[in-house]
C-alpha cells in the first residue's frame, strides 16, 4: 500500500510530515497553531499578516507574528503588492523565528484584492514574479506562495503563476482549487493541482475540501501533490491532524473534546490575557460545538460568556459523555 503521509523537505527545511495547517484569518493564532502542532500538524501557518504593518513596526502586526518555540516549525504568511516592502517584512519575520515565508496570492476578500493584493496578484503575474524574487533574495529561509485556481471564473492561471514563482525563487507552491470568484463555494478542483504538479519541479501543496484521512490520501493520489493543507475543516477540530497523520479516523469523545477546548483556552490566556482570550474564544466555541446535539440552542449561551470560569463551566456542561 502506498504511503501518502510522510516527511517532506521544502527548500532547506525538513518537516516531519506533509499534513499542514492552512493560514486562516482570525483563526490561526499562536494558541491554535500550538494545538494543531500537538495533534500532529507537520507545519503551521500564521494568519495573513500585512507586510506594511511589519515595516512600520505595528504592534498588532508583530504580535500576530509571534512564534513560541514549542510551535515550530511555523510559516509566516505575508500579503502586499510592493516588492521592496514585502522583502523588508520578510526579513523582520525571519528574525522573529519564521521557518519559512509564505506569500499570499489567494485571499479572495474584496478589501484585500481592491489593493492589488492577495488573489489579485494572479491577474498581474509579472508583478507577482517580482515580489517572489525580492522576498526570496532578502531571506535565507524558504519562500513559498499560496494561490488559487485563478482569479476570474474560467481564467485558469495557476499553472502560469506557479512556473513564474518557481523561476523567481519559490521553494514550493500551495494551490487552492477554486477561482477567486467562488470564494469557498462549490468544490475545489483537483485537476488544476495536478496540472501545477506536472508543470513545476518544486513541491506542490494541495488545498481545498480535505477533511479526513481518506480525502487527504485521495488528494495526493489524484493530483500527485507532495503535501496537503487543511483549513476550514480544522476549525473547532484540531484533532483532525491526529486522524489524518495516523490514519485512525476515530473522533474524540465529548469529554476529551472538553479537555482540548480548555487547553486551547489556557494557551490563549497565557499568551493574550483573560479579557482578549475570552472575547476571541467565543467564536472558537461556536466552531467546537458544531455537530453537537442542541448546538443551535447553545449559541446564545456561548456568545455571552465573559470570563474563563464561565467558559469552563459551559464547556463541562455541554461536553459530557
Amino acid at each position: 500500500m502506498k504511503q501518502y503521509i510522510k516527511p517532506i523537505k521544502i527548500g532547506s527545511i525538513e518537516i516531519e510530515n506533509n499534513v499542514f495547517l492552512a493560514p486562516l484569518a482570525g483563526v490561526t493564532d499562536s494558541a491554535y497553531r500550538l494545538m494543531c502542532r500537538k495533534f500532529g500538524a507537520g507545519l503551521t501557518y500564521s494568519e495573513m499578516i500585512s507586510s506594511k504593518g511589519a515595516c512600520y513596526d505595528s504592534r498588532k502586526t508583530l504580535e500576530l507574528a509571534t512564534i513560541r518555540p514549542e510551535e515550530g516549525p511555523c510559516a509566516i504568511q505575508i500579503f502586499g503588492s510592493e516588492p521592496d516592502i514585502m522583502a523588508r517584512s520578510a526579513v523582520v519575520f525571519e528574525n522573529m523565528g519564521a521557518a519559512l515565508i509564505d506569500i499570499n496570492m489567494g485571499c479572495p476578500m474584496r478589501k484585500v484584492t481592491s489593493n492589488r493584493e492577495g488573489s489579485y496578484l494572479m491577474k498581474e503575474p509579472e508583478l507577482a514574479g517580482r515580489i517572489v524574487k525580492a522576498v526570496a533574495g532578502a531571506v535565507k529561509i524558504p519562500v513559498t506562495v499560496k494561490m488559487r485556481r485563478g482569479y476570474d471564473m474560467g481564467d485558469e492561471s495557476a499553472v502560469e503563476l506557479a512556473k513564474i514563482c518557481e523561476q523567481n525563487g519559490a521553494s514550493a507552491v500551495a494551490v487552492h482549487g477554486r477561482f477567486r470568484e467562488q470564494y469557498y463555494e462549490g468544490y475545489s478542483d483537483r485537476g488544476i493541482i495536478a496540472k501545477v504538479k506536472s508543470s513545476v519541479k518544486i513541491p506542490v501543496i494541495g488545498n481545498g475540501d480535505i477533511d479526513s484521512y481518506a480525502s487527504a490520501c485521495s488528494m495526493m493520489e489524484e493530483t500527485g501533490c507532495d503535501a496537503v493543507m487543511i483549513g476550514r475543516a480544522s476549525m473547532g477540530d484540531p484533532h483532525i491532524f491526529h486522524r489524518i497523520v495516523t490514519g485512525n479516523e476515530n473522533h474524540l469523545s465529548l469529554s476529551e473534546k472538553a479537555e482540548v477546548i480548555l487547553e486551547h483556552l489556557s494557551y490563549s490566556v497565557s499568551f493574550k490575557g483573560e479579557a482578549v482570550s475570552v472575547r476571541e474564544m467565543r467564536k472558537n466555541l461556536l466552531w467546537y460545538i458544531k455537530g453537537i446535539r442542541g448546538a443551535a440552542g447553545l449559541r446564545n449561551q456561548l456568545s455571552r460568556v465573559s470570563s474563563v470560569s464561565d467558559i469552563a463551566d459551559a464547556v463541562r456542561n455541554i461536553f459530557t459523555d
